[in-house]
């Protein structure tokens, strides 16, 4: 949940990097295509600016445990900040979990609380970046080997292996 927050500036590792959440009104739609919001929040400009924050931090706090390398003490700081925050009660809806009382600061709460569990668990030594050159997303490695290498088969693990491919028919072809 934390990552797909930190996926939302796609195309980091390009010349133009695409903000997802370019207005309040993206925010509040992706807390619930991400399945965070049970409906769609009115965020404010100061709320979007603060889950852009929040995104930074964990962004760089994932690609520092993914590189093996130590965390940036201002990073855990906006992180944890967040994460100290009372969450947002679960309640029992006609449809399944609900978080009352939450809006969209609440929400901002739970994805960081989050992403401290899965960068302070057990889980965090799976944490991978794409191997993709143009592909920025961040995942958690839960093959068998331990050996993924992009964020899905289908995107980057396809367009590798098709580029493998290729160069190898034009290194057969001379």
């Amino acid at each position: 949940m934390s990552l797909d927050l930190a996926s939302t500036l796609s195309g980091r590792r390009t010349g133009a990097p695409k903000d997802l959440l370019r207005t309040p009104a993206d925010l509040g739609r992706w807390l619930v295509l991400a399945r965070v919001a049970a409906q769609v929040q009115e965020p404010s400009e100061d709320d979007l600016t603060q889950a852009r924050e929040l995104r930074e931090a964990i962004y760089r706090l994932a690609m520092s445990r993914a590189r093996g390398e130590s965390f940036s003490a201002r990073d855990r700081a906006i992180l944890n900040r967040w994460a100290a925050e009372a969450p947002p009660a679960p309640q029992l809806g006609p449809r399944g979990l609900l978080w009352a009382g939450a809006g969209v600061r609440g929400h901002l709460v739970v994805l960081a609380r989050d992403a401290a569990e899965l960068l302070g668990g057990p889980v965090s030594e799976n944490i991978r970046h794409c191997a993709q050159e143009d592909c920025g997303l961040l995942f958690v490695d839960t093959s068998r080997s331990g050996l993924r290498r992009w964020c899905s088969m289908a995107g980057c693990g396809n367009k590798a292996k098709v580029a493998e491919f290729r160069r190898r028919q034009r290194g057969e072809a001379r």
